[in-house]
């Protein structure tokens, strides 16, 4: 009898410990499978979302006024690549509550969370500290009279809004912006849209390799 009262409960411990490990497992499967899912149903040119491959470090883009005409519409080329303002409350970006990242509306680099974005009843998206400052580019502006703080995509140049010391807590600042300069990608997107890029990038970089070999071949002969 005295076996019995040691091996029950020694049971029971196990059973619960593999039902943990299959309930982990499981889990587990459920959100990879979640992913491929998500994944398959997702195609490059969806988001405007390329963020840096390195965290922090990024190649300047340079382009022409052609090359931006060709790729925005006109009220995006208008604030982005001439420093224009859209007007206040017109964005849908404003009312935009889902959790995920705000990114240049013309590289696509991730400026800005969902965190850290308020109600400031200005009329623009409001934001209080951006997702990497090497990320945003601080220019001072005096144009109309005033003086500001101009706030620009620091890979490819393109306006943003201007800083005000007029925010909440952590930091005390307001990144008024303009919604028409950014993007949305909600955040269960972000992971499967990310895999496409690395994917994309990958074969990019093997076929300058491949690319690169002919070249030393071609040129030893």
């Amino acid at each position: 009898m005295r076996l019995f009262q040691i091996l029950i409960p020694a049971l029971l411990l196990f059973t619960t410990a593999c039902n943990s490990q299959s309930n982990k497992a499981a889990t587990v499967d459920a959100a990879t499978e979640k992913t491929a899912e998500k994944k398959s149903e997702l195609k490059l040119g969806d988001y405007n979302y390329n963020p840096p491959m390195v965290e922090g470090e990024f190649e300047v883009i340079e382009k022409s006024d052609t090359y931006w005409k060709e790729r925005l519409d006109a009220k995006s080329y208008s604030v982005l690549r001439e420093d224009g303002t859209e007007r206040s409350f017109t964005s849908e970006l404003l009312t935009e509550k889902r959790a995920g990242v705000f990114t240049c509306g013309a590289c696509g680099l991730p400026l800005f969370t969902s965190d850290t974005k308020f109600k400031s009843g200005t009329g623009w998206p409001s934001f209080f500290d951006p997702i990497n400052s090497l990320y945003v580019k601080q220019d001072v502006d005096e144009r109309y009279g005033m003086r500001r703080v101009e706030v620009s995509c620091a890979r490819c140049d393109g306006h943003q809004g201007h800083i005000f010391p007029d925010g909440p807590d952590p930091t005390g600042l307001r990144y008024c912006i303009n919604g028409v300069s950014m993007d949305f990608i909600p955040v269960e997107d972000i992971e499967p849209y990310t895999e496409l890029l690395m994917a994309e990038k990958a074969k990019e970089m093997a076929a300058e390799k491949a690319e690169a070999a002919k070249e030393v071949d071609g040129g030893g002969e």
